[in-house]
């Protein structure tokens, strides 16, 4: 598109974010809320909406409510009650979804999202609870439509953004932010691609300066960050050049198909009233009482952004390295509990970025699996510092031994297989005497100025020792040794 008509217009969007929270059972019912059972297993006459069925309302995902709230900053609502949003979908069992339409749990709060042109909050207009759909699957050749009730019932906080956002940029960081958070609090596994994770994404355009938004378009059940912004580009422009060629925007719901990178239309959109919300009568009204409230506030974990500023204030990480180290609350925790054996905080950092993540890519494994402790990680560090082993030794030859042998230390691994860095000057000096006598000729060229010649001598004195000369020292001693000559 042609950038001055591109900058003739503002981007509105706003965004709906659908968690599923990690219960073990469903909202309003005792049936498991796992993923990927056998079609129709986990499902009962309550989920199904059978006559004379009543809901019951699941504590637990009222507390993981109340938990996104705490971290996202919102007023935590004191009293609610439960909606019928009612329309007919075949996989909506009952005929109507539970839902929270007047008095949504959470009110207000926001996300930061770090952008390329700096940082901004995000605000929730509101989070609420309801529960979720089944699926529909349409098998291909097959004009049948399969209905699997198991997803019916499950949990959900839907995360209702203001219409703020004005790129598909903002809203893919405040996608992999949230999908941070949730994780960090361990009310949803952010799996986007299961559709635990997902989101409605609603778009229009205005000209600049405009008080007035244009008509939105939504686009439902987007369960990739990259498709999120693939759908966001796409119906900007799409959007743009119809206002430019005097076309009316319809408001309706879009489908985004990721083979073409287009969105289509689904059909116009329901207006609220087609819904026919009215409070759920089976249900009572719920009150979230001071003491729950601060039952909750006693389970929260460190927030990702409270542990970046203490990985960069106290422990004096770059903001590379806290932002790495932060991306996930497992790896984060376990980079703290390290720096509380050792003072080198950085050759930590460098540990789990390095070694230890690429030993964990390579074995398909997530860090709670790892068997190396943060404190048998740090004595490996003190190790390396203390001169007794060198980094290469301590990563390619202790490490390795270390995740197996979870009983023994690193020093008593290096001890029985040879690895304490010889020290010993009188020793190493013998190891420099030999090395040298046995090359008079490449001496004579360091002598006269190929100082390249260091490091071959280095070599040969490692081999020598088989790799137990101390680098550091044996270097010092080998330079005075060649300057006497």
């Amino acid at each position: 598109m042609n950038q001055e008509i591109r900058n003739k217009y503002e981007v509105v969007i706003g965004l709906e974010v659908h968690a599923q929270l990690q219960t073990e059972s469903k909202i309003f019912a005792a049936d498991s809320a796992s993923f990927g059972a056998a079609p129709n297993t986990h499902i009962s006459p309550i989920t199904l909406g059978h006559p004379g069925t009543l809901p019951k309302l699941n504590r637990k995902a009222v507390e993981y409510a109340i938990k996104m709230g705490f971290a996202a900053g919102s007023k935590i609502s004191e009293y609610q009650y439960f909606d019928r949003k009612n329309y007919f979908y075949p996989d909506l069992p009952k005929g109507y979804q539970i839902t929270q339409d007047k008095t949504p749990i959470c009110i207000g709060g926001g996300v930061k999202v770090k952008l390329s042109t700096g940082e901004k909050v995000v605000r929730f207009h509101h989070i609420h609870l309801e529960e979720d759909a089944g699926k529909s699957l349409h098998a291909e050749g097959s004009s049948d439509s399969l209905i699997d009730y198991n997803r019916a019932g499950t949990p959900l906080i839907e995360m209702v953004t203001e219409p703020e956002i004005k790129s598909s940029e903002e809203a893919a960081q405040f996608m992999t932010e949230v999908r941070k958070l949730v994780r960090y609090l361990h009310i949803c596994d952010g799996n986007m691609e299961e559709g635990s994770l997902r989101c409605d994404v609603n778009i229009s355009v205005m000209p600049v300066g405009s008080k007035v938004f244009g008509t939105k378009v939504e686009i439902k059940n987007m369960n990739s960050i990259r498709f999120i912004q693939k759908a966001i580009d796409y119906e900007v422009v799409r959007q743009i050049e119809a206002v430019e060629a005097g076309e009316k925007i319809i408001q309706e719901t879009r489908n985004f198909d990721p083979a073409t990178g287009r969105t289509s239309g689904m059909r116009e959109k329901e207006s609220m009233n087609d819904y026919r919300y009215f409070p759920e009568p089976d249900l009572v009204p719920l009150h979230i009482s001071e003491e729950l409230l601060n039952q909750v506030k006693a389970q929260m974990p460190a927030l990702p952004w409270e542990l970046f500023e203490k990985f960069t204030k106290t422990y004096g990480l770059p903001d590379y390295d806290a932002g790495v180290l932060t991306d996930s609350r497992e790896v984060a925790e376990y980079f703290d509990a390290t720096c509380q054996f050792t003072k080198n905080y950085k050759a930590a950092s460098n540990w789990i970025m390095g070694t230890v993540k690429s030993y964990l890519n390579d074995n398909h494994l997530e860090i709670e699996q790892l068997t190396v402790t943060p404190e048998k990680l740090a004595q490996l560090i003190n190790l390396v510092d203390e001169g007794k082993v060198s980094t290469s030794t301590a990563s390619q030859q202790i490490f390795p031994v270390m995740v197996t042998d979870t009983s023994a230390s690193p020093l008593q691994i290096a001890e029985a297989k040879n690895l304490i860095q010889q020290s010993n000057t009188d020793t190493l000096q013998s190891l420099i005497d030999e090395v040298l006598a046995a090359n008079p000729a490449k001496v004579k060229e360091y002598k006269n100025g190929k100082k390249g010649l260091l490091g071959m001598f280095m070599g040969d004195i490692m081999k020598k020792s088989k790799g137990s000369a101390d680098p550091k020292v044996t270097t010092a001693l080998l330079q005075k040794t060649l300057d006497s000559l």
